[in-house]
């Protein structure tokens, strides 16, 4: 199963957060799925990439030339894949994943986020979308959430929407299905 993982690329973060990436990469090598992701250096990318490549996974990356020019271009990809800018990318990424998982970012991260959820809104996939709520991270987004369904901006009755998950170990069991 290829995984797609949206996560922060920032290395001053918590430690406990950047073991969030150690801990998605190791459970995907060792249960033999690809990680997809956005083939960058830094925080969770570094720390997922390389946990899943040490635990025998497969990983493919896809990045814009803005982000190989600014040199964090990640080298231990099995495959890479190269395009035009990051709007390519989030599409390219979404369209080859199965699943996808959404861990702590900032902007990029919700940005691919949002892009899963409208592209999934209006049909163009199926894919689950997990976000891990790791201590509240999320908390404030499913806050904003419940504002615009109670407001009727989201349908009472939404097909399709991310599944919030608190801990690692609902993260996996999900992914198990």
């Amino acid at each position: 199963m290829k995984v797609a993982v949206y996560c922060s690329a920032k290395d001053a973060i918590p430690a406990e957060y950047l073991a969030l990436g150690d801990a998605v990469g190791r459970w995907l090598g060792e249960n033999g799925h690809t990680l997809l992701y956005g083939g960058a250096t830094g925080g969770l990318m570094t720390r997922a990439s390389e946990a899943a490549k040490k635990a025998g996974g497969y990983v493919i990356g896809v990045i814009p030339p803005r982000i190989i020019a600014a040199g964090r271009k990640a080298e231990g990809c099995d495959e890479l894949i190269e395009v035009a800018n990051m709007s390519e990318r989030k599409q390219t990424i979404r369209t080859m994943a199965d699943v996808i998982v959404c861990l702590p970012g900032s902007y990029g991260t919700l940005d691919e986020m949002m892009d899963a959820s409208s592209s999934g809104i209006v049909g163009e996939h199926h894919k689950p979308l997990y976000v891990l709520n790791y201590k509240g991270f999320y908390e404030p987004l499913k806050q904003q959430l419940e504002v615009m369904r109670s407001l009727q901006f989201i349908p009472e009755q939404e097909h399709y929407k991310p599944l919030f998950v608190d801990t690692l170990e609902e993260l996996f069991e999900n992914l198990k299905k």
